[in-house]
């Protein structure tokens, strides 16, 4: 049995991904460590969790839109967090840290380095963010599913989305997914698209954060529209199996989760993500014919009415026909090997 430190996190698609990588080395007879931050989401998704034997958030921050002296405070933080992951790592003689990526990860990854022991590193976007771009010529191993040179191109995704894989080939149900905290923009489109929706005997399910559920609420109440609300599920799985066409954020993990599930998707990228990686990701999807791209500032109704006029089944098929390996599983044999 080996050990592993799995870190990063701050946003539900990286933790998604530690979630996955955890739960693929608890498969095989491992364990996971998980070091985050008190910032972020880290603790909602882990601090009561099975999926590791130990969970430890040390308070930092990010980094990178700081300036000035709350820059140098946040490096600070990081700092003393990498000496206190350290600890962690030596305490659970883990053989190897894993990062996911985001803010989150710097104290642990800087650690492995400080203690020689094995990084390994999942890049989650299109676009490699900062930390990772600094630390991948100390890698062990790179992995990213947009990389034709990573060494496992799947994407670690929990399982069972894949395993309710199935071909659409109409549209009876849409589900709008704003991501982990909700999109005020996706929000204001569903509210405006539902009465057409309706008109056409289409379901509604519609995620749409804590802090917008209220309105949200009430908009759909005074329209009279009986829409499936959440503010925030576990459930997913569920919910991708039983739709049929999403509208949803390019993060990462909602779109190859969408991928595996074989669920097409209009794509709408959250215009400020750092390095627009939303865009990209959304791209190589929308490049393959697997889904639909479009801009905040050009998301209308018509061009959802297109997509449902033109179908869904050549999109699904082609989702279908992607590499549908668990991702995850992979990754711990190829990281086991190197430790």
């Amino acid at each position: 049995m080996k050990t592993f430190v799995i870190t990063g996190g701050g946003t539900g698609g990286h933790l998604a991904i530690a979630k996955a990588l955890a739960e693929a080395l608890k498969a095989q007879g491992d364990e996971a460590v998980f070091i985050g931050s008190t910032s972020g989401q880290d603790r909602m998704w882990f601090e009561n969790g099975s999926e590791f034997v130990q969970t430890h958030f040390l308070p930092t921050t990010g980094v990178v839109n700081k300036k000035g002296a709350a820059k140098l405070l946040a490096l600070g933080r990081v700092l003393r967090a990498a000496f206190q992951a350290r600890r962690i790592i030596r305490r659970h003689d883990a053989c190897g840290v894993i990062s996911v990526g985001g803010f989150s990860a710097a104290p642990a990854s800087f650690a492995a380095l400080l203690l020689g022991r094995p990084l390994f590193i999942h890049e989650q976007n299109a676009v490699t963010g900062r930390l990772n771009r600094l630390l991948k010529p100390r890698a062990r191993l790179f992995f990213s599913s947009y990389d034709p040179d990573s060494p496992v191109r799947s994407y670690p995704v929990n399982r069972t989305v894949a395993e309710t894989a199935h071909r659409r080939t109409s549209v009876s149900t849409v589900i709008f997914l704003g991501g982990s905290q909700g999109a005020r923009a996706i929000n204001d489109f569903a509210i405006a698209t539902a009465p057409m929706l309706q008109a056409r005997g289409i379901r509604i399910i519609h995620q749409c954060g804590e802090r917008d559920f209220e309105r949200v609420e009430a908009a759909y109440r005074e329209a009279g529209i009986a829409a499936e609300l959440y503010a925030f599920t576990r459930d997913l799985p569920e919910l991708l199996r039983r739709s049929d066409l999403a509208v949803s954020r390019a993060g990462a993990s909602t779109l190859w989760e969408l991928a595996a599930n074989a669920l097409p998707a209009l794509f709408v990228p959250y215009p400020h993500a750092a390095g627009d990686h939303q865009y990209h990701n959304a791209k190589f999807l929308a490049d393959a014919g697997a889904g639909w791209l479009v801009r905040e500032r050009e998301l209308t109704p018509e061009r959802l009415e297109s997509v449902l006029d033109t179908g869904v089944e050549e999109a699904s098929g082609r989702l279908l026909r992607m590499d549908r390996s668990d991702g995850a599983a992979e990754m711990v044999q190829m990281m086991k090997k190197e430790c």
